[in-house]
């Protein structure tokens, strides 16, 4: 099986057509009959300039276990199971709310994340936290494209923006307050991060500014603010986006802090961000990230509830409403090979600049930078391009009210969803919880123990195939989107062979794959509902 997947591989690699450009490159798929013909349209690579810090080794697949090009003479696809695991519990992320004398009265119990990189570095990025001025979690993941500038930025951003959103005006005139005072300011959020999550220290405080200049405006309102969760979350993601398209146009003498705002402005990034406040579920999607709800029904039978719709050339809702936004005539012109203007595939992101600005305005914010061509950012005006902008940032917020029989929220960017459907998602979640939760009451020590009884046990445990189940559930579900043959189940050498493929092919075969998990405390959710009868 290896050697059939490997020769495979290396076979339509390398008989492949490969056109050399600077960087990681926007791509357009044109199928030609045997081959497969890939067109550059934009550049983007490094997040840095030359010798400063360098986000190149976050989350990439391990260097001793990955091939770095198809023309290494020696290609192996052989992994052990430790070395798999290795690779696939690198990002694992998980965190358990606290259960305060007995009662844990937070809607959610727990969540569970993990990340797999295709590109090299990854260009997804996750995000959870919990409102410490407001009420509730939020749980956020991003897909970036043309690098990871974006991603980042707004993984980093756009939680923050959230919370602001939700203050209240008394709130607001506090941290205004101790921010003139130079005092320390209130903590807005509770972060759960990875050890390896990073941020971009430079720029903190042009971020900050520019969320003060945020609340100053809301501050600013004749009334209280007073918005509705929706509300507040289509107003974040727009200012956000709004607000990186400023910095990038205003005058900056900090050469590191021009780059990178000229990094995020021309890559770009999909969103989709939960927010859980007892059993008020709202969930903003911003293009093909998604996410989708696990339900437990009377009979015992699992359901799926999708919470988000994909916004690209598939979707009827997006077709019309772009067609609305532009004249007639470009309605032939609009989506070409399925893409936006044939260059990209969601028809909503943060970023992107490139498909929102004029070309006049484009020409001259590159113009005035300094080393736009060092840093691989080059102007490119696609075909057609006459009446932009032709991207948003706006997102479709979903409200669900949760019920005791919602069990779990999956959120994943597209790289989870190309490979394994919603219902295949939440059988193996629905699978994988069932399993843990038959298991621990069987693990129960029963008293005198000895070592007999210890023995006995700890074989029981090693039949039952515990010691191999991953118990972060995200792991399990990339396991299985990575690894799964043709019948359902994990082909240890077709996951072996998918995780060792070299960096310039990798991306053919699979995307870079983030998923949280977050489970939900049913019998909160059944007390709220007792309790307000």
């Amino acid at each position: 099986m290896s050697r059939t997947v490997s020769s495979w591989i290396l076979s339509s690699a390398r008989n492949s057509i490969v056109l050399q450009g600077k960087g990681r490159l926007y791509s357009v798929c044109i199928p030609n009959r045997n081959k497969i013909k890939w067109k550059l349209v934009f550049s983007k690579t490094r997040l840095y300039p030359a010798g400063s810090c360098s986000l190149d080794n976050i989350f990439s697949l391990k260097k001793a276990f990955r091939h770095t090009s198809t023309e290494e003479e020696q290609l192996s696809f052989q992994l052990s199971p430790s070395q798999i695991n290795e690779i696939l519990r690198a990002g694992e992320l998980s965190h358990k709310i606290l259960d305060l004398n007995g009662k844990n009265v937070n809607s959610v119990l727990r969540f569970e994340s993990n990340q797999l990189a295709s590109n090299t570095p990854i260009e997804d990025r996750r995000s959870a936290a919990t409102c410490l001025q407001t009420k509730g979690m939020m749980f956020g993941v991003f897909d970036g494209h043309a690098g990871s500038a974006c991603a980042q930025a707004v993984s980093e951003r756009l939680l923050h923006y959230i919370a602001v959103s939700l203050m209240s005006r008394q709130t607001l005139e506090e941290i205004e307050l101790a921010v003139e005072c130079m005092k320390p300011v209130l903590p807005i959020l509770q972060w759960h991060k990875h050890p390896n999550d990073v941020e971009y220290r430079e720029i903190t405080s042009q971020y900050f500014e520019s969320l003060r200049v945020y609340w100053q405006h809301l501050l600013d309102l004749d009334a209280e603010p007073g918005f509705s969760l929706e509300e507040a979350m289509i107003c974040a993601f727009k200012r956000l986006d709004s607000d990186m398209s400023l910095e990038v146009q205003a005058p900056q003498e900090n050469e590191l802090m021009r780059n990178i705002a000229l990094q995020v402005a021309f890559s770009g990034a999909t969103a989709c961000v939960a927010h859980i406040d007892g059993v008020h579920l709202h969930v903003a999607n911003t293009g093909d990230c998604r996410a989708v709800l696990g339900v437990h029904e009377e009979d015992g039978t699992w359901s799926t509830l999708p919470l988000t719709q994909d916004h690209n050339a598939f979707d009827e809702f997006e077709i019309r409403r772009l067609k609305r936004e532009h004249p007639r005539s470009e309605e032939k012109t609009l989506f070409v090979n399925d893409r936006l203007l044939g260059i990209l595939m969601p028809t909503r992101a943060f970023g992107d600049v490139q498909l929102k600005w004029s070309k006049e305005l484009q020409h001259s914010v590159l113009e005035n930078s300094c080393d736009v061509e060092g840093l691989n950012i080059y102007q490119y005006v696609p075909p057609n391009y006459h009446t932009p902008p032709y991207l948003t940032a706006e997102p479709e917020v979903t409200y669900h009210k949760l019920r005791s029989k919602d069990k779990f929220l999956v959120i994943a960017s597209d790289g989870l969803w190309e490979l394994l459907s919603n219902e295949k998602v939440v059988q193996l979640v629905a699978g994988h919880l069932t399993e843990l939760n038959v298991q621990k009451p069987q693990l129960a020590f029963e008293k005198p123990v000895n070592l007999g009884y210890m023995h006995s046990l700890l074989l029981q445990r090693k039949n039952r195939g515990v010691a191999s189940l991953d118990q972060n559930v995200a792991t399990h579900l990339i396991r299985h989107a990575v690894g799964s043959n043709e019948y359902g189940e994990v082909d240890q050498e077709k996951l072996a062979a998918m995780l060792t493929l070299p960096e310039d092919l990798a991306r053919m075969y699979r995307d870079d794959i983030t998923v949280t998990v977050v489970y939900f405390n049913s019998e909160a959710i059944e007390n709220y509902y007792r309790n307000n009868e």
